[in-house]
């Protein structure tokens, strides 16, 4: 009785360390796939906080949950069914498609620098009114770009998970969504209330929060900007590398290797810091691809009829 008694505890435990194991894994890929969808994730953080901009301070936490809510049924009721019905019985779209995606956000990328060039934003959020409405307004568009965010950020974590089960995909695609979800709209939620922070430090009787406060208030534009330029350079890299090595999954290896060897010689040549001098050269690489890349397509999309019309909308 005890024998048996104590085998079914071996057992249990043995079940136990394979679950364990099982969650580490999960873990580690959602991890490497979040990782792979850095850029989008910090543009999707720079792009959301414009949608909040000059709404009043007891709506913005309201706007942000609803937006939140937007983007998780996104990821998990639109994006994630489609993306692992074609991993699982068209598993050959997935680099054409994700190449598409690249394209795009090479073309992003491109077209935020040709807007700073200009003299206007691209990429502005909708402007409208007050009330329910206006409201209403803002949170759709903003949903609207995150879904174009949303399934970069899942193709991408799709592709990096792509030799495990389906099951494993589909549980590792759930915990990338839901992570990225609460960490991109939880700094979100603390980017648009630091400035009201702040504010309330500054009319505190303390000369070091009176400090503290006044530096929130006058550093939040800089943040902004910050992001906003690290989101665009990460778009163009991201894109870029996306392209790379599409172009040489496709069959064309000449640009990859290009790059690839010339990371390999800096890395080669430049001793203790050679991984991180080759990660920089090959970031580097990949974004002034990208930007060559995107820099086409925004030429080509300014030619076409809608591009013109958006030119002249613009300029008025």
């Amino acid at each position: 009785m005890s024998a048996g008694l104590f085998g079914l505890l071996d057992d249990v435990a043995a079940l136990a360390r394979l679950a364990a194991a099982s969650v580490d894994d999960i873990g580690a890929a959602a991890g490497r796939a979040t990782t792979k969808a850095a850029g989008v994730v910090v543009d999707d953080t720079a792009v959301t906080p414009q949608y909040v901009h000059g709404v009043t301070a007891d709506r913005e936490l309201p706007m942000i949950k609803r937006i939140a809510i937007g983007s998780i049924r996104n990821k998990l009721l639109l994006i994630l069914p489609v993306a692992l019905v074609l991993s699982q019985f068209a598993e050959f779209l997935l680099t054409p498609i994700l190449m598409l995606g690249g394209a795009y956000l090479c073309f992003e990328g491109a077209e935020k620098i040709w807007g700073k060039i200009r003299g206007h934003d691209t990429h502005a959020a909708p402007v409208g009114g007050t009330g329910a409405d206006a409201e209403k307004a803002m949170v759709s568009g903003a949903i609207r770009t995150d879904l174009i965010l949303s399934a970069e950020i899942m193709v991408i974590s799709l592709n990096e998970v792509a030799d495990e089960g389906f099951w494993t995909r589909a549980i590792i695609l759930v915990v990338v969504a839901i992570a990225i979800t609460i960490a991109v709209y939880g700094v979100v939620a603390l980017i648009v209330k630091m400035d009201d922070f702040g504010l309330s430090l500054a009319q505190r009787s303390s000369a070091l929060a009176q400090k503290v406060g006044r530096g929130l208030v006058a550093g939040m534009p800089k943040l902004l900007t910050v992001i906003s330029v690290v989101g665009t350079v990460a778009m163009l890299w991201v894109g870029g590398h996306i392209e790379l090595v599409g172009l040489d999954e496709l069959g064309w290896h000449a640009p990859y290797e290009l790059v690839h060897h010339l990371e390999e010689d800096v890395h080669h040549a430049t001793g203790a810091l050679g991984g991180v001098l080759g990660w920089i050269v090959n970031t580097a690489c990949s974004a002034v691809f990208g930007l060559v890349l995107g820099a086409i397509v925004v030429a080509v999309v300014h030619v076409l009829p809608f591009g013109k019309k958006d030119d002249a909308t613009a300029a008025h």
